[in-house]
């Protein structure tokens, strides 16, 4: 089923994702399959439907900072690069609540962020098979089976997928280069105007 992202399929892939389905949607990167964040049977459908070992993690995508409450602790260190970067194509992995890490992120792109708004949190990974390219647009994403929905908003606009930040440990490590280079994440913010 593809949903187009008007008021009335922004609520139904609400309500999908609510009763356990896994739905693909774009992001600012590449297309996206999310699953409720507190839903673990439609969390592991996602890692079925991917064919993803079940050792590699989901993300946490939020469209604010207070749906990150809960689940991980936001240091000032943290806050430092998430006032920077989002939203935007930056995860940051950042200590869990229920202890462990857990990669969290803000995407900038008002399609996703609408549907976060209308379900909450989701668990999400990029929408493709294990180890091939992600979906950059509805047409693609709709090649994998299993996917209760499909948001079309158009072509994903970024094509690379979101750079990874390790901030669990003494020194702020990238884990993966992505749509913001290892330089402009490590290196001085810009000076602030005024």
């Amino acid at each position: 089923m593809v949903l187009k992202p008007t008021r009335a399929g922004l609520t139904r892939a609400a309500k999908l994702l609510r009763s356990g389905g896994v739905i693909a949607f774009p992001t600012d990167t590449v297309y996206g399959l999310g699953a409720a964040a507190d839903d673990e049977v439609a969390c592991r459908r996602i890692f079925a439907i991917k064919g993803r070992p079940v050792g590699l993690p989901l993300i946490l995508m939020a469209a604010a900072e207070s749906q990150l409450e809960g689940w991980v602790h936001v240091d000032s260190r943290a806050e430092e690069f998430i006032r920077r970067f989002w939203p935007g194509p930056l995860t940051v992995i950042l200590h869990a609540k229920g202890g462990g890490t857990l990669g969290v992120r803000i995407p900038k792109h008002e399609v996703t962020l609408e549907l976060l708004r209308a379900a909450g949190p989701l668990m999400t990974t990029s929408a493709n098979l294990h180890g091939k390219e992600p979906a950059m647009n509805a047409g693609e994403a709709a090649a994998l089976s299993g996917v209760a929905a499909i948001l079309d908003g158009g072509p994903a606009p970024g094509g690379v997928a979101s750079s990874v930040l390790d901030l669990t440990g003494p020194e702020p490590h990238v884990l993966r280069e992505g749509a913001i280079s290892t330089a402009h994440l490590l290196g001085p913010p810009p000076p602030r105007a005024g």
